[in-house]
This record gives C-alpha cells, structure tokens and sequence, in this order.
C-alpha cells in the first residue's frame, strides 16, 4: 500500500474516531452480535485505507464504511462452519446492503442510545456496563478504559471478553426499554455517557487537547435523554455539568496547547451562551428537590463559572457541597477533590493529611500526584513535591498536561 498523504491520513483518523460509534451500533442493530460487528467495522477501516489512498475519500465515507462492513460480515457469516443457524441474519443483513447499494447516499440510522441501554442491561455487573459501552459507543480503546477504572489493560480486556459472550449467549434484547423499566439502568447510562464525555474533555492519549466530538456526542445524547424522560432531575444534572464544563473549552490550552488550570484561564473566553443553558438545567434539576451527584457536581461546577475571578471563587460553599457529594456518593475521587477544596478553603496541613490516606487507592491516577504535588509545593515540601510531579508525568498519557505538569516542576 502507498504510503498516505498526511491530511488524507487525518482526514481518514477523524473519520473513524468520530463516526466509530454510530457505525458500530448500526452494525450490532443488524447483526445481533457485537464481535462480528467490530470485526466487520475493522475490516472495513483496512479497505478504507487503501481504497482511499488509491481513490481519495468518496463523498459519504460513513455510508461506504457501513456498506463495506455488512459486506465483510456476509463474508464472515459465510465462512462459519455452522453459518446455516445464521441464515435469517444473513439473508436480512443482504437484503439491507443491496437497498444501500441502491442509494447514492444511504442514512446511517443512529441506534447509540439503544446500544447504550444494551450494554447498560441489569444482567452485567456495573463496572462492566460502563466498561463495555464506553468500548462499543464511545470508540474509547481498552487502555483508555482501563485508565478511566484504575485497571490493568489486561483485565479490562477480560472483562469486555466476557460482558460480549454474555450478551451473546443470554438473549439481552437490543432495545431502549419502556420507561417503567429505566430505574435499574439509568444510573449506568447517565455514568457512561459522562465518561465519554469526560474522556473527549481530558484527551487522555496523543496530542489533541480536547476531542470534540465526544463531548458533542454526549451532550446530544443526553439532550435525547431529557426529551425521552423530561422529568428526571438527574439527567438535567448531567446535561447541566456538561454544558457548565463544556462552556470553559476555548480557555483551558494556550496557544501552544499547554493545559491551563482554571484560575489561569481568561473567563473572557468562556462560553457564555452554553454556561447560561447549563445554569438553567441546574435550576430546572433543583427545582425538583431530587438531588443527586450529577446535581451536586453541576453545582460545584457552577460555583466556579459565576465567579468572576478565580479569588472570588466560593470555596467554603464548594467544599459543602463535596461534603454533600461524599455522603451521597463516596468514592476516592470525590474525596480528592474534597482534599483540594480544603486546601483552597484555608485548610492546606488537612488537606496533605487527606491525600496521603488517599495514596493507596489513587497511586495510579495522574490528577492526585498532580494535587499532591501542588499542595505540597504550597507547604513548601520541595522534596515531595518533585517527586509528586515526577510520577504525575509519568502517569501522563496527554501531551498538553505533560507541557503544563513539566512547567510546574521545573518552576520548583
């Protein structure tokens, strides 16, 4: 194969990562079957790169993608020794590609909240609803995930192996269910989607300071959610936290793509408009005296946006608020970001004494090194914090957080 121009071969990256997951669930919607669809989607994405580095991209890449995959699962389900129990599925799958084949640019039905539902079914063990959708929906690569858990990329592999043999085996229905039925997955939908978001918002891997298209995707699909379940507080909550962090995304990189903290940040930058629709879903969620996390963090999070400076920031009402957090939904994050609102509240000796019984639990999470580092530079531990520094940009997978982690050290 040639080798490909670079803005074709960028051009062709962003295709895949942004289209990945509406593809992918299009897929599994035809065929019943989650590893034949990512093994048919994979065999598209190598005809891709040759097909279009020989031809250049044809009009609709998204549509050839999809035809090209259900033409590469027909080849597989061909070539199964026991392809005969799967001749429904072929014959429909056939039926499908020849009216694609049909039309000069066939629609790509958008079957993500579905497949989000699908993978967030009661059957599976929390942690591998999210796990697995963050996989199939989000595009997110077995590494990413397993960092977004504080897990090996070994067990995170294991894990997904096992939730698609499940759903294989067990006959979980590809359906959004009725809305009586939405309680035992809401909590492990409204997660999923904002770790996709979360992950598009921290870029956790390669150059690019935010990806986008992730926050994008899952602001849209959590606006799909409020139309379908208009009166569920925490769903505005999330939709709310999103927009309120979205809101800052032009600030948080100078213009040579080093990441910068919010009290760095020019707030001239912000997105007003987007922060404004993000305090009235907050305002909406609260009115319902519902309060849940989503709820909680939007709140933190408005805090910080209608401060007009960073010394005007509330922070005895933040660290309420974490308080509140803790309680409701205690993890070792929400109380790291307790620790850093202590400190930022008066409290600095506390809050070092909260982080380093933190150690244990966060040793393999990048942001607490990062805090452990700066509370203690403020302490005036030079030693510590060196060494905190030092093992947050070891943990760091994101060129933007290594330029601004690097700075911050060598200041010391």
């Amino acid at each position: 194969m040639k080798q490909l121009a670079p803005d074709l071969k960028r051009e062709i990256q962003r295709i895949m990562r942004d289209d990945r997951g509406r593809l992918l669930s299009a897929l599994i919607r035809s065929l019943g079957d989650f590893e034949l669809a990512e093994d048919a989607l994979s065999d598209a994405t190598e005809r891709a790169l040759i097909h279009w580095g020989r031809n250049g991209l044809p009009s609709r890449p998204d549509g050839w993608l999809l035809q090209v995959a259900r033409r590469a699962a027909i080849d597989r389900i061909r070539k199964r020794k026991r392809h005969a129990a799967r001749a429904p599925d072929l014959t429909l799958l056939m039926q499908e590609d020849e009216a694609a084949r049909a039309m000069d640019a066939p629609d790509i039905p958008d079957e993500r909240l579905r497949l989000i539902f699908t993978c967030c079914h009661p059957a599976l063990e929390e942690k591998t609803r999210v796990a697995l959708t963050l996989r199939t929906v989000g595009g997110l690569t077995t590494r990413e995930i397993a960092r977004a858990f504080l897990d090996t990329e070994v067990a995170m592999g294991q894990r997904l192996s096992r939730a698609k043999t499940k759903i294989a085996g067990s006959g979980i229905p590809y359906a959004v269910p009725e809305r009586p039925d939405w309680d035992q997955r809401l909590n492990s939908v409204l997660t999923v989607i904002y770790l996709i978001f979360n992950e598009g918002w921290t870029a956790g891997a390669g150059t690019e300071p935010i990806r986008g298209t992730l926050c994008d995707e899952a602001i849209w699909l959590t606006r799909l959610m409020t139309r379908l379940a208009p009166d569920e507080a925490e769903i505005e909550g999330l939709l709310a936290l999103m927009l309120l962090s979205h809101g800052r995304r032009s600030a948080r990189y100078d213009a040579l793509g080093t990441f910068l903290p919010l009290d760095a940040q020019d707030r001239t930058l912000w997105d007003r408009p987007m922060i404004d629709e993000g305090l009235a879903f907050l305002d909406m969620a609260v009115a319902r005296r519902l309060p849940g996390p989503f709820q909680l963090q939007a709140a933190i999070n408005a805090l910080h946006v209608q401060a007009e400076t960073a010394e005007a920031t509330d922070w005895p009402q933040i660290l309420l608020l974490y308080d509140r957090l803790a309680a409701l939904a205690p993890s070792p994050v929400v109380d790291l970001n307790r620790a850093v609102a202590l400190a930022e509240a008066g409290a600095l000796d506390r809050a070092r004494r909260h982080l380093d019984a933190l150690a244990r639990d966060l040793d393999r999470y990048q942001p607490f090194h990062a805090a452990r580092a700066d509370l203690a530079r403020r302490a005036g531990d030079r030693p510590m914090a060196i060494a905190a520094y030092d093992r947050a940009i070891g943990l760091t997978t994101s060129a933007a957080d290594r330029a601004w982690l690097l700075q911050k050290r060598n200041a010391l």
